[in-house]
């Protein structure tokens, strides 16, 4: 957090594939993906996004490693990337709990955990490192709820360099 707060943080952006990113972030997990139902959609014909591909797959490591502790041992979990608009849109969604209304927001900062998390061990840094390394590639974080039960962390990367 220091390096990234202090600008220390270099973004070595390069054309890349999501798919290779996802699948890096998925390695990275190891065991922990392997128990559990991870779905991965990814249309076709998903342009190569300009990215530093290790960072974003430390974003997506951390939202799966989130999204795993905080559902059932059963409950899927997808990963799911798209382009919108001028922007390659990635998720993590799970069919956990989900997030209090006022917590929403929140999340994103250092050191801030949910009340409602129980024993479920963390610093509250994840996703304070997930906002800055987005932020750092000029994209944006966001958490919604999911329809049913659980919730989706989202992120959007710009096609073009905007820093």
């Amino acid at each position: 957090m220091t390096r990234l707060e202090g600008g220390a943080v270099h973004i070595k952006r390069e054309p890349c594939d999501v798919q290779d990113v996802i699948g890096a972030a998925l390695l990275q997990l190891g065991e922990t993906a392997l128990k559990r139902q991870i779905s991965v959609v990814i249309p076709p014909d998903l342009p190569l996004v300009p990215m530093d591909s290790v960072l974003i797959a430390q974003v997506i490591v951390n939202l799966l490693d989130n999204a795993l502790k905080y559902s059932g041992p059963g409950s899927p979990v997808e990963v799911k990337a798209q382009v919108t608009g001028e922007q390659l849109q990635v998720s993590v969604a799970d069919c956990g709990n989900g997030i209090p209304e006022e917590d929403l927001k929140r999340v994103f900062e250092k050191f801030y955990r949910v009340s409602s998390v129980g024993t479920t061990s963390g610093t509250g840094l994840g996703l304070s490192i997930c906002k800055g390394l987005v932020e750092a590639h000029a994209g944006r974080i966001w958490m919604e709820h999911r329809q049913k039960s659980g919730t989706e962390a989202k992120f959007s990367l710009p096609f073009g360099d905007k820093t």
